[in-house]
């Protein structure tokens, strides 16, 4: 395991209520496809449906030309809870996309809504493999990296292991597998989370109990039941984050790299929210990793 304490890296408080913005009318059931240009940004927003429900939606950020780019799927975090949605992540997929990379900010269904066990996982699952199906020719499927913040760094790690899935769990037979997995302020290690309290009882309202009393999804959702993962794991934590431990990274990391995989740890200044800050040195640090692993 690589753990670096970057000095340059300067993190960007972010003052939010309840570290989200609650969702508001007409968040989450986006209409179909319409299409945007953003001069300022030199990109084109789509928002797009992988499935029938109100929170099954998926917005495309795309750089300004006409080549074939690498694509990061943003999964966002509110422990999993539904009065939190996409547009938390927003302006990393529109960062992202500034920087040549074909952005992808997933909505899925979520405890209070429509999601829990199994809908949130089966929804992450048909978003992603959706994107194989569009057959969009600027899509290069063979480089593509999962960022998910907080609650979504535990979503973007277990696509890692849907692969190694029992044939009828949710998720099992992806048909877009990602090459690189990165966790901002993830919530890591679900049973852990679960037995320590964390979120106020949200890894049990995901899967429907304790994982004493629900021990099969708690095998099948948890990544830290089902190391190593196949591909490299980058996770990104804050020195002063107070609602994740920054242990859940580190001991996520160091179980990771006992199994045989790889995982790099980067600790740097901030809060829970500033490690999805654009403006943040985080941000620069995920970039290089990324670039490393998706650009020829």
């Amino acid at each position: 395991m690589s753990t670096r304490r970057p000095a340059l890296v300067v993190a960007v408080a972010v003052v939010l209520l309840a570290a989200c913005r609650p969702t508001t009318a007409g968040d989450t059931a986006s209409d179909s496809s319409a299409t945007t240009e953003t001069r300022e940004t030199r990109e084109t927003v789509e928002t797009i449906a992988y499935g029938p429900g109100p929170d099954q939606v998926l917005d495309l950020h795309l750089p300004d030309g006409d080549d074939v780019v690498p694509v990061v799927v943003l999964l966002h975090g509110g422990f999993w809870r539904d009065i939190y949605v996409r547009d938390l992540t927003d302006p990393l997929a529109r960062a992202l996309a500034e920087r040549g990379y074909a952005a992808v900010n997933l909505e899925y269904g979520r405890v209070g809504g429509t999601g829990g066990w199994p809908r949130t996982f089966e929804d992450v699952a048909a978003g992603i493999d959706h994107l194989g199906e569009l057959d969009h020719p600027r899509l290069d499927l063979a480089r593509v990296a999962v960022i998910g913040h907080s609650a979504g760094g535990l979503l973007a790690t277990w696509t890692a292991v849907r692969a190694g899935l029992p044939d009828d769990a949710p998720g099992a037979d992806p048909a877009v597998v990602p090459v690189a997995v990165v966790s901002l302020a993830g919530v890591n290690e679900l049973t852990r989370a679960a037995e320590e309290g964390l979120g106020a009882g949200a890894p049990q309202d995901l899967l429907g109990g304790r994982p004493a009393e629900v021990p099969d999804r708690y095998r099948v959702a948890d990544p830290a039941q089902r190391l190593p993962l196949d591909v490299p794991w980058l996770g990104v934590h804050a020195e002063t984050d107070d609602s994740v431990p920054l242990d859940m990274t580190i001991g996520f990391a160091a179980r990771l790299e006992a199994a045989g995989g790889d995982a790099t740890v980067e600790i740097v200044a901030g809060d829970h929210m500033s490690v999805i800050e654009p403006g943040a040195g985080s941000f620069a640090v995920v970039l290089d990793w990324l670039s490393a692993r998706l650009d020829p």
